[in-house]
């Protein structure tokens, strides 16, 4: 009896070990974490997939985010290029790129946050001091933007840390500031409007005048070809005239006769004092009374 109890207090014993070490050597990893396994505080692997996973029971795991976290920075005064003041509140977003170098370096999300806002800072201030506040204001921001999260990564990549985006929330002037600011790029504007506006006057004379040369030139050439056409249909008149006429004289005589007859007495009220005799009334014939 003793024997049998024996045995089963052994068998309980042995599932209570199999149990606790299957218990101490299942894990799981959530498909929004990745997780490193530690041996006495020494890392031995890096999990990534998500899932059941085993160790050894001496072995410890630790998680990390596979999100895209966000890094709230405070408000800051930069400098452009020309020295312009400009207040800047933004904020960016990084994922754990290698979680073994984010352990190494930075252990957990407070400490990264720590140590990531002075390099979003400082790449802020590096990157707006090449260009001006009219270029961060204008559609270059983006281009700007782009710039600065290239450099803030690069100082963060050893750190197994990669940002993918970056965003300002408000980019406002100082109010000391503002107003100069304001009438100085008022009147640069002004300066571009009224240089825009003098061109636009030029190029309207240049367009004018070359297209009052090209009226000069076309009617010119049209008085050209209107005489040369009138000359030409003044020869071929006259060579018409000469070859009927030629062809039979007396009718020639006649009808200049009564061209003649036709001018001179076309006007109202007009006396012609003529003899007789005269060669103009040879087509008359006898006059039935004296002629005036």
């Amino acid at each position: 009896m003793n024997r049998k109890l024996l045995f089963g207090v052994s068998g309980l014993v042995l599932i209570a070990i199999t149990v606790l070490v299957l218990i101490t050597s299942a894990y799981s990893v959530h498909q929004t974490k990745t997780a490193i396994v530690f041996q006495f505080g020494n890392p031995r692997a890096v999990i990534t997939d998500p899932g059941l996973h085993w160790k050894l029971p001496w072995r410890s795991v630790s998680y990390f985010e596979a999100r895209v976290l966000t890094l709230d920075t405070a408000e800051e005064e930069i400098l452009d290029k020309n020295s312009n003041r400009l207040v800047v509140d933004l904020f960016s977003r990084y994922r754990i790129s290698d979680p073994l170098k984010f352990f190494q370096t930075l252990q957990n999300q407070r400490a990264a946050a720590n140590k990531l806002s002075p390099i979003i800072i400082d790449s802020m201030r590096g990157v707006f001091a090449e260009y001006s506040l009219e270029a961060v204001l204008s559609e270059q921001r983006a281009q700007i933007m782009k710039r600065i999260l290239d450099t803030a990564n690069a100082q963060a990549q050893p750190l197994g840390v990669s940002f993918v985006d970056l965003r300002v929330r408000r980019a406002d002037l100082p109010e000391a500031n503002a107003q100069a600011i304001y009438e100085s790029m008022n009147a640069e504007r002004t300066r571009d409007a009224n240089q825009l506006r003098a061109e636009g006057e030029e190029a309207k004379r240049a367009i004018v005048a070359g297209a009052q040369r090209e009226v000069v030139e076309i009617l010119a050439n049209a008085r050209q070809r209107a005489q040369e056409f009138r000359g030409q249909g003044d020869a071929d008149a006259i060579r018409i005239y000469a070859e009927a006429f030629g062809q039979d004289p007396e009718f020639y005589s006649f009808y200049r006769s009564m061209e003649a007859y036709r001018n001179a007495l076309s006007g109202e009220g007009t006396t012609f004092v003529l003899s007789p005799d005269s060669d103009f009334f040879r087509f008359f014939g006898e006059m039935a009374g004296p002629v005036k």
